[in-house]
């Protein structure tokens, strides 16, 4: 009896010991209390949190084991705060309404900061995170911050990675802001209002990505760039920035992605460029560049997207060309270049896109390039001196998708041998084709664009056309095409709607009376049926587009009645001309304001923006 009551006594001991235990470490809290009131700030300062990211943020649990998002070391100070919203989609949307609370700048051990993704989450970046020396990383991105980065920043020596694009962030970044930042690998602001100079980064030398496109940054890019010795991307598209490309630039001897787009670039392309060997993406388009494509851009055979255009670019394409078999895509378009197509473009069996439109490059188009069979998707030459007379008949045993050869030299009937392409695309328009459109344009069933406009065709549109039940885009503009529009404004099938229909400067006739009521016209945003020989009323029906149709160009024919108050009051109309008609009557009260010019010619029209009506 003796043994089970000391027994029972121990046992009882025992268990008073563990209550007393739990009881004190439910109540002692593992999260400093500074941290603690620094995040229940920050929390104070959200308005709205569409997930809940912060509903375990409470008074009664301790936030370094109980809050989501918060992690703290052995000494119960937070070093990580990570309320990141959803990125994938699928997944439910998180986001925050509110502010940054300056308050976080007290949380003085923090290393990792995250509150990327919230979507609304506003106002400026609080200058006391600079106080945050421990900072490794942070993650501000795709919110709607605004004001200066802070000054203050210069003091996050730690700093490896800086992530504040997608904002609308402005100011300027003072020259000697990464002064003391060696650390920093990962420099993301694209998308703001940033501008000034692009500061001093010749220090960076940890850094292997810098992305600022996208903002306002002017001056020129920094000769030292090529210090910068592990960059892997370089990102200053969509910028002010102007002068010459750094011939050291040819020294980022591990970088794959360079993006200069969308500035004001002038002189060459530094033939250094040809030292890049891990080369995949090099985008130059859009600037004032001038000389010639250097040669020794053959030796980059790991890139597999180039682009050139809009540049003023000049002499011949390269035959080094030919060497790249990676590459992927290549578009030079709106440039100066001329003489022929190498015919070694034919060992890029890679190539998905070839863009070399608006040049002045001469034919023929060499025939080696039917060996791209397998991968060529898109082939644009248009507005090119190429003196093709005939459309070459390997082009049609090619698997194309998109061809474009407008202002070409074409002549004669439409080519039969495009029946027997599968073609999403096709413009030949601006070339000399004349004769009736065969009835085989009926084959082209997988067409979403046509555009055949200002050659010289004539006749009727043959029936088949309605077999053109993906056609999204028609331009038949400028031509002699006669006889009604029911063939084109009917298709067999409804799978998908017209966007742009330009049939302008032909020969029609006939009334339009039920073309709104067409389910195919219900995502119309252009029509254009001026200079024609049209007639009948304007249809109500018309009125049914109000959330699609920005354009309506009916000028030059012969319709009568009066305009509609459905149709000049669209919802989305911008672009509306009914001049020279036989009109008659008040034009109804309209919401967009349209110049006196596009009622003019009707002698029976009145009312603003024409003289008023005559009253008696």
């Amino acid at each position: 009896m003796a043994l089970i009551a000391n027994t029972t006594a121990s046992s009882f001991l025992v268990l008073i010991c563990f209550f007393t235990f739990s009881l004190h470490t439910a109540t002692t809290e593992a999260c400093h209390r500074t941290d603690r009131k620094a995040l229940l700030d920050f929390k104070s300062k959200i308005s709205y949190d569409s997930a809940g990211l912060l509903q375990t943020w409470n008074q009664s649990t301790d936030c370094c084991t109980r809050w989501e998002g918060v992690a703290c070391d052995s000494n119960g100070r937070v070093i990580t705060l990570a309320r990141a919203g959803s990125e994938n989609p699928g997944e439910v949307d998180a986001y925050m309404v509110g502010t940054i609370s300056p308050s976080l700048g007290k949380l003085k051990f923090l290393r990792y900061l995250d509150l990327s993704n919230l979507i609304q989450l506003s106002g400026p970046i609080p200058p006391e995170l600079g106080k945050l020396s421990h900072l490794t990383a942070i993650f501000f991105y795709t919110n709607q911050l605004e004001g200066p980065i802070p000054a203050s920043f210069q003091n996050l020596r730690k700093l490896d990675r800086l992530y504040l694009s997608e904002n609308r962030l402005s100011g300027t970044i003072a020259t000697n802001f990464f002064q003391h930042m060696s650390n920093l690998s990962e420099l993301v602001i694209y998308d703001n209002q940033i501008s000034g100079g692009i500061p001093t980064i010749d220090n960076l030398v940890q850094l292997t990505r810098l992305n600022i496109q996208f903002n306002n940054f002017s001056g020129s890019i920094p000769s030292t760039i090529g210090f910068l010795k592990n960059l892997d991307s370089l990102s200053l598209a969509g910028n002010r920035i102007s002068g010459s490309i750094p011939t050291s630039i040819g020294e980022l001897s591990k970088l794959k992605y360079l993006f200069l787009s969308r500035n004001s670039l002038t002189g060459s392309i530094p033939s250094s460029i040809s030292k890049l060997n891990f080369l995949d993406i090099c985008a130059l388009s859009d600037n004032k560049l001038t000389g010639s494509i250097p040669a020794l851009i053959g030796k980059l055979t790991a890139l597999r997207f180039v682009m050139l255009e809009n540049n003023m670019l000049t002499g011949k394409l390269p035959k080094s060309l030919g060497n790249l078999t990676s590459l992927d895509h290549f578009s030079a378009n709106n440039n100066r270049l001329t003489g022929r197509i190498p015919s070694s473009f034919s060992n890029l069996v890679n190539l998905e896109n070839l863009d070399l439109s608006r040049n002045g490059l001469s034919g023929p188009i060499p025939s080696e390039l039917v060996k791209l069979n397998a991968s060529l998707q898109t082939l644009d030459l248009s507005f090119n001196p190429l003196s093709l007379v005939k459309l070459p008949s390997w082009i049609s045993i090619m698997k194309l998708q998109r061809l474009s050869l407008a202002r070409t030299g074409l002549i004669g009937g439409l080519p039969k041998g495009l029946s027997s392409m599968s073609l999403l695309y096709l413009d030949l328009s601006s070339n000399m084709l004349a004769g009736a459109l065969p009835s085989w344009i009926g084959n082209m069933t997988k067409l979403n664009s046509l555009n055949i406009s200002n050659n010289r065709f004539y006749s009727n549109i043959p029936i088949e056309i309605k077999n053109l039940s993906d056609l999204r885009d028609l331009d038949l503009h400028l031509n002699n095409f006669t006889g009604g529009l029911s063939s084109i404004f009917s298709k067999d099938r409804n799978l998908f709607h017209y966007s742009y229909i330009d049939l302008s400067r032909n020969k029609f006739v006939g009334r339009i009376d039920n073309i709104g009521n067409l389910g195919e016209m219900d995502s119309l945003t252009t029509l254009d049926l001026s200079d024609n020989h049209l007639q009948g009323p304007i249809p109500q029906s018309l009125g049914k587009l109000s959330r699609s149709l920005n354009t309506l160009k009916l000028e030059k024919n012969g319709f009568t009645g009066g305009i509609p108050s459905a149709v000049i009051n669209l919802l989305s109309l911008s672009k509306f001309n009914v001049s020279y008609n036989k009109l008659t009557g008040k034009i109804p009260p309209h919401k967009t304001t349209f110049p006196a010019s596009s009622f003019e010619g009707n002698s029976g029209l009145c009312d603003s923006p024409l003289p008023p009506c005559k009253t008696g």
